[in-house]
């Protein structure tokens, strides 16, 4: 066998794999992580860069690469089957799904948060146009809500909080992630419809003015919903939770602002300048920035 340094050093090499995943693909999670404790960062980093490879597989790189929907499905099914072999057995020779399990296997992200997010990126690979609500409920679970329990499984990690508490803080966790994809489908809408031939938001009908006011509505309540309960959470990942959500709400005010003839024809952003003075007024207000 053998040493286990062997094993602490591709595992050091993956998460690091992860950390450049992260700081390439996003500028404003990628700020609100760095007021994380480094154990915490390093373990959302993981997580980040996971799902981003498994976004990557169905919004474009891959088909680029050649691949025809078939071979993006089969790719898409491997880096699944991968992803479960490894987190019972906690080595992967892809270093990204290495370094998710590695911290899946600590904090207790198992097989029933990893499926959901699977099948609603599977379900990229289908027609996504004219959705039910219910079927655009499902979608946004497992490509989002998942994804903030799998960040909630990270920040209590070694922290002991009653069942009710908990029960409140994945609430608050699946709202934020709801936010956050929301805002993601209104940024995207131009290229989902052009280029992807997507519609996320359920009807049949084009997306329109009255139906941007409703997004962004529910988008506010689901941040207000995030933000009731940040007080619950460890002080390590309050301020970074605080920040991110401070973040998209910026940008989903600029979305309100923002026509949908604008919105297909930009991808809105916040200016640099403004993220600053946000991340400056969550570090002089903490948790209630």
């Amino acid at each position: 066998m053998r040493p286990s340094t062997s094993l602490a050093l591709y595992s050091r090499t993956a998460h690091a794999a992860a950390s450049h995943v992260l700081g390439a693909y996003s500028t404003s999670f990628s700020m609100a992580t760095r007021l994380l404790p480094p154990d915490q960062r390093s373990m959302i980093e993981d997580v980040y860069a996971l799902v981003r490879v498994a976004d990557e597989i169905v919004d474009g790189p891959a088909h680029e690469a050649g691949l025809a929907a078939d071979g993006c499905r089969a790719t898409l099914d491997a880096l699944e089957a991968e992803t479960c072999a490894a987190l019972h057995s906690g080595f992967s020779a892809n270093v990204v799904v290495h370094a998710f399990a590695d911290t899946a296997r600590a904090v207790g992200i198992d097989e029933p948060l990893v499926h959901p997010f699977f099948a609603s990126m599977r379900r990229d690979l289908e027609p996504l146009t004219g959705l039910s609500d219910a079927e655009y409920r499902t979608y946004v679970h497992g490509s989002a809500e998942v994804v903030g329990l799998m960040c909630l499984c990270v920040f209590l990690h070694g922290t002991s909080v009653t069942p009710e508490v908990r029960e409140r803080l994945e609430h608050g966790a699946c709202r934020l992630g709801a936010a956050f994809q929301k805002i993601n489908f209104l940024r995207d809408l131009g290229d989902d419809e052009s280029r992807l031939g997507r519609a996320y938001f359920p009807g049949n009908g084009a997306f329109d003015e009255a139906r941007k006011a409703q997004v962004v509505a529910e988008i506010d309540a689901d941040l207000a919903a995030a933000r009731a309960v940040l007080p619950l959470l460890p002080a390590g990942p309050r301020r970074a939770t605080a920040l991110a959500a401070g973040l998209f709400g910026a940008l989903n005010e600029r979305l309100k602002r923002t026509p949908c003839a604008g919105l297909r024809a930009q991808r809105v952003s916040v200016p640099a300048a403004v993220k600053l003075r946000i991340v400056a007024t969550t570090l002089a207000g903490g948790a209630r920035a």
